[in-house]
């Protein structure tokens, strides 16, 4: 596991084939945070954390709570798991995951969900949100022709694949004066296939921690120890 994010065994077990928890999201998070991001010291992306979009999403004055959240000064871009759960009160609530990516520094969110309407209003309000924050006007677009899932389980899967999948192939392995169409259209996505790779994912953490523990207990320890790319806005119905 990652220092930071801990996946417990009940994270482990829905990811076999039920809806996923905010730890697992939020493992994956740091996991292309660590393994990617890492690589590009110049982008200025962030990937807000479930718990974070959710308190975004229920405060009344985002400002009142800027000093919990990152720095969005010199930010580009942020990623933001969207849930439909309302209360406060329950840990994990909630039935659907959907994201939103909100370009600043065009002044646009995104919005992809893998079974609509779903959570459309709930991203359209956390973007009203975000433009409090900020300080600046966020046009939202909800887009259609996200990649769509075939049951009921599978929205938190789409969540970390797209959002892989945009970071990687639409943010940061393009060149940066390059216009980037931010549309899924035609997109497949495996979740199956997606849920065994994320289980491997965890499983290679796990060892690694492993190893790691067994050579700090060891006499002889080992030791090892750009500007984004501007985006064109798709064809689709705005908010």
């Amino acid at each position: 596991m990652t220092e930071t994010e801990t996946v417990t065994r009940e994270d482990i077990s829905v990811l076999k084939n039920d809806w996923l928890t905010d730890n697992v999201i939020a493992f994956w998070e740091e996991y292309l945070e660590r393994e990617y991001l890492i690589n590009f010291k110049h982008s200025h992306i962030v990937l807000l954390r479930p718990t974070m979009s959710f308190m975004l999403m229920q405060t009344p004055d985002p400002r009142t709570i800027k000093d919990a959240l990152p720095d969005f000064t010199d930010i580009t871009h942020i990623f933001l798991p969207i849930n439909d759960n309302h209360s406060v009160t329950v840990a994990e609530g909630g039935t659907h995951w959907s994201l939103l990516l909100v370009s600043i520094v065009d002044g646009v969110a995104f919005h992809y969900d893998s079974m609509p309407p779903g959570n459309q209003y709930e991203a359209h309000h956390v973007t009203q949100k975000l433009s409090k924050l900020i300080n600046k006007p966020l046009r939202f677009i909800h887009l259609q022709d996200s990649p769509q899932q075939d049951n009921s389980s599978d929205c938190g899967v789409f969540v970390c694949l797209n959002m892989r999948h945009l970071l990687l192939k639409r943010l940061l392995m393009v060149r940066t004066d390059s216009k980037v169409s931010m549309s899924l259209g035609g997109r497949t996505v495996d979740a199956t296939a997606g849920r065994k790779e994320m289980l491997r994912i965890i499983d290679e953490f796990r060892r690694e921690g492993e190893r790691r523990r067994s050579t700090s207990n060891s006499p002889h320890p080992g030791r090892k120890s750009k500007s984004p790319p501007r985006i064109d806005s798709p064809r689709s119905r705005e908010a």
